[in-house]
């Protein structure tokens, strides 16, 4: 008699594990690299459209009954309360995007963040609504900084996740170029709407145009961001069920000496980058005359105080 030895069965399909790096091909990865970059560009447009106009008409508009200087410090001071925000966002976006997924989060970030930034733009003025005015400001400013914190962090991790294992570091950082092209486009914004404008009708309406704007950019992002894919590495932990219930505190459990000098490393460097592109543009315009000659003509010299 013949005893036939059954054949071995197939192996089955290794489950990914996270931070494998078994990322897709390499035109989806383009895609998603693409989308990542744009949605951040869009969002760091909002941030820094704000800080342009702090630096040049929020103090005339929002706290035109201080003193000049005064009132530019207020103005910086709503600025600022971005980057409180931007904490409380980032523990807020990480821990929902780790339950529910980066996609969605982002996508959430986006639109929060567009909203926000259109509504600054409707925003009625102190001569017409007193103090509600700079307090409407600020609460928006708010809105601005926690949806920031859900966006920087959630575009690493979607091309991260993505890219295959030794491709990872490359690119995440092409994320970070969305800050100087969101931080160029705020400005640009803005020099085109005051070359086409005078001092009078700048403080009046020029100045709600691109935050206004802003709602198209935000569109073109939300399109990019619907046609990418979650990420295999969070699908992997959702169907194996080893999520945190809390992610932040696991997070701070095992890695808080990671986290906070992080956090050190960036804070000296956004410190530095912000300092430059929102007082820097304010000190040229107020006390150098030649830049507002030079970037933005001669109807910019009726703002000089």
């Amino acid at each position: 008699m013949t005893t036939r030895i059954p054949a071995p069965a197939p192996p089955e399909p290794a489950t990914p594990r996270p931070g494998s790096g078994t990322g897709p091909d390499p035109r989806k990865m383009r895609k998603i690299a693409v989308a990542s970059v744009i949605g951040t560009t869009v969002e760091w447009y909002d941030l820094f459209v704000f800080g342009t106009a702090s630096a040049l008409v929020f103090d005339k508009i929002f706290f035109p009954q201080l003193d000049g200087t005064v009132g530019t410090l207020l103005a910086f001071l709503t600025f600022a309360s971005a980057y409180l925000a931007r904490m409380v966002g980032a523990v807020i976006f990480g821990h929902f995007g780790d339950r529910v997924g980066r996609k969605s989060m982002l996508l959430i970030s986006l639109m929060t963040m567009g909203a926000a930034t259109f509504a600054i733009g409707l925003v009625p003025d102190y001569n017409t609504i007193g103090v509600a005015a700079p307090l409407l400001l600020l609460a928006l400013r708010f809105i601005q900084g926690l949806a920031l914190g859900g966006e920087w962090g959630g575009a690493v991790l979607m091309t991260v996740e993505h890219a295959p294992a030794g491709r990872r570091g490359f690119f995440g950082s092409t994320v970070q170029i969305g800050v100087p092209i969101g931080t160029l486009l705020a400005n640009g914004v803005f020099l085109l709407v005051a070359t086409h404008t005078d001092s009078a009708q700048l403080l009046d309406w020029g100045w709600r145009i691109p935050f206004l704007v802003s709602a198209v950019l935000v569109a073109v992002g939300i399109y990019i961001r619907l046609h990418i894919e979650e990420t295999s590495t969070f699908q992997a932990v959702r169907e194996t069920g080893t999520k945190a219930k809390i992610p932040f505190f696991a997070l701070m459990r095992q890695y808080w000496r990671q986290v906070l000098l992080g956090g050190i490393a960036t804070l000296s460097t956004g410190s530095t980058f912000t300092l430059m592109i929102t007082s820097g543009v304010n000190y040229g315009t107020q006390e150098l005359g030649a830049v507002s000659r030079i970037m933005c003509g001669a109807r910019w010299r009726g703002l000089r105080v």
